[in-house]
């Protein structure tokens, strides 16, 4: 039997939510002045892999290492180093990480991924990298000359921690990617009272923030239902 395109697996609400989010991206386009069509279409692909990823499918890891490596071109224009750093050197390789251990763990031979609970030591180990990784990070983007130093920082710290949880498959990474999404708005508010063209960077991470949400809503959903079916 032939396996149906991943787009038809979109339900009503994820399909409303993913045509929103193109439609917002496309008007900040046009009201920048339709100056830089490169953020405009990163910012489209970014969350067409969102919407894949709330449903745990792996299409949307790889869509995400797209993104990743044309963000970090964008963050380069902008002298956000640590936005290119994260994105090229940690947010690409842990998405193929992630790809390669959601192929492992599919849910009973579907699209869709095996949620798993995250254990306390994993937990430990994820919070006490994180801050020796936020450390070297901040010294190299401070020797950087970084722009917006404090939050890209922050934005380090919140990006690794959503690697790492959608590496170990749990729901709580949308968490730290909400978290991700609210300061990297803020980054491209600042870009962008500068020069209207980040417009749509800050449209692309404010429906992130709505698909990140919807993704933690749904992945908890997922695991309920998976943990049910288990026990049956």
């Amino acid at each position: 039997m032939k396996k149906r395109n991943v787009f038809a697996d979109l339900n009503r609400f994820e399909r409303i939510l993913w045509s929103v989010s193109l439609l917002a991206i496309v008007i900040s386009f046009a009201v920048s002045g339709g100056k830089d069509p490169f953020s405009a279409v990163a910012s489209m692909i970014g969350v067409t892999s969102l919407i894949f990823i709330a449903k745990g499918y792996v299409f949307g890891q790889w869509l995400t290492v797209v993104f990743s490596v044309l963000y970090g071109i964008i963050s380069l224009w902008f002298r956000y180093y640590g936005e290119m750093i994260t994105y090229l050197g940690m947010s690409a390789p842990m998405a193929i990480m992630a790809a390669i251990s959601w192929m492992r763990h599919p849910y009973e031979g579907t699209r869709e991924v095996e949620v798993s609970r995250l254990t306390k030591g994993k937990l430990a180990i994820l919070l006490g990298s994180s801050v020796i990784v936020t450390y070297v990070f901040y010294l190299i983007l401070k020797a950087l000359g970084n722009a917006s130093l404090a939050v890209s920082t922050v934005s380090i710290t919140t990006s690794y921690l959503a690697a790492g949880l959608i590496f170990l498959r749990s729901p709580w990474y949308a968490l730290a990617y909400a978290a991700n999404d609210i300061v990297l708005v803020i980054l491209w508010i600042v870009a962008a009272r500068e020069d209207l063209s980040c417009l749509p960077m800050v449209m692309c991470f404010v429906m992130f923030l709505a698909n990140d949400l919807y993704a933690f809503y749904n992945w908890g959903r997922m695991q309920r239902r998976q943990e049910r079916h288990s026990a049956a």
